[in-house]
């Protein structure tokens, strides 16, 4: 099976897991998806995340904490300037420090109050709350 957007599909697979109630899941591998799960463990919408080898494939199991509500990846990537970061939030984000936006700026992954610190822009990855 081929998948056009693997952070799509491992975003949506987080979330049918967490719906469910499961305490983990099972996902492809890539760079961008390593550097998400490493913010929202950080952020602890996650407990933690390993990678495995299977063949020839890399995978990565996440284990779960059920905080998420809702999760999604945003498309198409808009470029946000730090000005403009505000207008995304109410967009996306139900309630004030009730979530965070993932934005993916020139010094890495990080999440909007992150990214209003470091008055930097980038392109809008994806929400949590």
């Amino acid at each position: 099976m081929i998948f056009m957007d693997r952070l799509a599909e491992a975003i949506n697979i987080i979330k049918t897991h967490e719906r469910m109630g499961r305490e983990s899941c099972t996902v492809d591998s890539t760079k961008l998806l390593k550097s998400v799960l490493a913010t929202l463990k950080k952020e602890s919408y996650i407990k933690d995340f390993e990678e495995f080898k299977v063949g020839k494939f890399m995978k990565i199991k996440i284990m779960l904490s059920n905080r998420i509500n809702a999760m999604g990846v945003v498309k198409p990537r808009y470029a946000i300037q730090k000005d403009t970061i505000q207008k995304y939030e109410t967009r996306y984000i139900p309630s004030k420090d009730f979530g965070i936006l993932v934005i993916s700026t020139p010094k890495g992954l990080m999440t909007n109050r992150e990214a209003r610190e470091k008055q930097t822009g980038g392109r809008l990855v994806l929400y949590v709350y």
